[in-house]
């Protein structure tokens, strides 16, 4: 009796901790730990507003980061970001400031048109077979170099019209700013999508197996394709809403999202190599980049020293789960 006992204990244990995923208990207890050394540094990194204020700046990184996920599910990488976000922020202000229309208009534009960079680069990787890494960063230097050619470059003078204002900073809901309550109303959305939709599953199944997926009759191209643009088409709508924030768009705004993105996104235990992740994950490492980032400016760190703080945590991650996954 005593060893059926042990051995069901030994098999309830193991159930258990297959349904805990622990990267993202060790994120949450990293933004515990942040937030508790912040504390001691300064009573107002406990307060609500301090938490209100990161949980609204995390929530433009949280959108970028969810469309990067599910890329990252099947294996790939997508570099193209900092160009696709610019290309949101600033063709959302162009059309926006043309004419009356254009302000309704202006972030579905923006957001079309990051769209359309990731079929671009769906069609470079899943049809032309191009390496991811390789595509979408070619895919950058275009988006680049087209927007230079159409502002001369020179900074762009058309200014976000009040839609896009109100959406990344106003207040529809008391207390809860919109961009939070978007990054919620998205994140309930991609967590349904990624559990209880077909397409979920293929973007986990193509990142275990691409072959094994696409001989069990998932159209793996299509899957890819699609998204590529899904991911893109966050990023951008991710630079209309800093757009909104920042009033206007700038050259180079999205360069800061790239590696805290992919930061996020592997902190939350994503894995790099794809098949394995949870949204959940991403959430709780974009919130907990956002406080790092606190952190390091009140501590004046030089934005090269977070980089290279960046660069190690996702060299570590990386090198976590590429042993897990040889050891599985």
């Amino acid at each position: 009796m005593s060893d059926v006992s042990a051995t069901s204990r030994t098999t309830f244990l193991s159930r258990l901790t297959r349904k805990v995923d622990r990267p993202i208990v060790i994120a949450f207890a990293c933004i515990i730990a942040l937030l508790l050394v912040g504390g001691m540094y300064s009573r107002s990194f406990m307060s609500p507003e301090y938490i209100l204020l990161q949980l609204k700046v995390g929530a433009f990184l949280g959108i970028i980061a969810t469309g990067l996920m599910m890329v990252i599910l099947l294996g790939h990488i997508d570099l193209s970001l900092p160009w696709t976000i610019t290309v949101g922020a600033m063709m959302a202000c162009a059309v926006a400031g043309h004419s009356e229309l254009g302000g309704i208009l202006a972030i579905p534009v923006g957001i079309g048109c990051g769209v359309l960079i990731g079929i671009v680069n769906g069609i470079l990787v899943a049809l032309l077979r191009i390496p991811s890494m390789i595509a979408t960063l070619a895919t950058n230097a275009v988006a680049q170099g087209i927007m230079i050619v159409y502002t001369g470059g020179s900074s762009p003078q058309d200014s976000a019209p009040h839609a896009m204002r109100w959406l990344a900073a106003g207040w529809l809901v008391p207390g809860v700013p919109n961009a939070v309550a978007l990054w919620v109303l998205i994140g309930g959305a991609t967590m349904f999508l990624l559990s209880r939709t077909t397409f979920g599953r293929t973007l986990y199944a193509i990142g275990n197996t691409e072959r094994a997926a696409y001989l069990s009759g998932i159209n793996t191209r299509l899957v890819t394709v699609a998204a590529f643009a899904v991911c893109s088409g966050f990023a951008a709508f991710g630079g209309v809403l800093l757009a909104g924030y920042a009033s206007k768009a700038a050259q180079s705004m999205g360069d800061a999202y790239l590696l805290p993105a992919i930061a996020a996104v592997v902190l939350g235990g994503t894995s790099i190599l794809g098949g394995r992740g949870s949204y959940l994950g991403t959430v709780a490492g974009a919130i907990l980049i956002t406080l790092l980032q606190s952190i390091l400016s009140v501590a004046q760190m030089p934005e090269a020293g977070r980089q290279i703080i960046y660069g190690v945590v996702i060299a570590s991650m990386l090198l976590l789960y590429g042993r897990s996954k040889r050891e599985a």
